[in-house]
């Protein structure tokens, strides 16, 4: 009655064993609704989201080659949508408390 449940969350990486190594990023998403996102500002320098978001692409885009798709293809994809939703924000990000 009381067994393990199912999880849902993604395996942390080898990298969070380290006790100097810190989440700075969760994203949860559900078909037809918004993606509910927690963050930790971690950097001194907000630009440094700039890197780290690009490298997010970059090993999104590597998943989906690793499935068959075209990298470049994807990685345009991905920019063209980046570039919309700042253009036209589809939602408001709100604080979640």
């Amino acid at each position: 009655m009381f067994g393990k449940k199912a999880s849902q969350e993604l395996d942390a990486p080898p990298i969070a064993k380290n006790i100097q190594a810190v989440e700075v990023l969760r994203v949860w998403a559900m078909p037809g609704q918004t993606q509910e996102v927690t963050l930790k500002t971690t950097w001194k320098s907000p630009a440094a989201w700039g890197l780290m978001l690009a490298d997010v692409a970059r090993h999104a885009a590597n998943a989906y080659a690793n499935e068959g798709h075209n990298h470049e293809e994807v990685i345009s994809a991905i920019r063209k949508m980046f570039d919309a939703e700042f253009a036209n924000p589809t939602d408001e990000a709100r604080e979640m408390k």
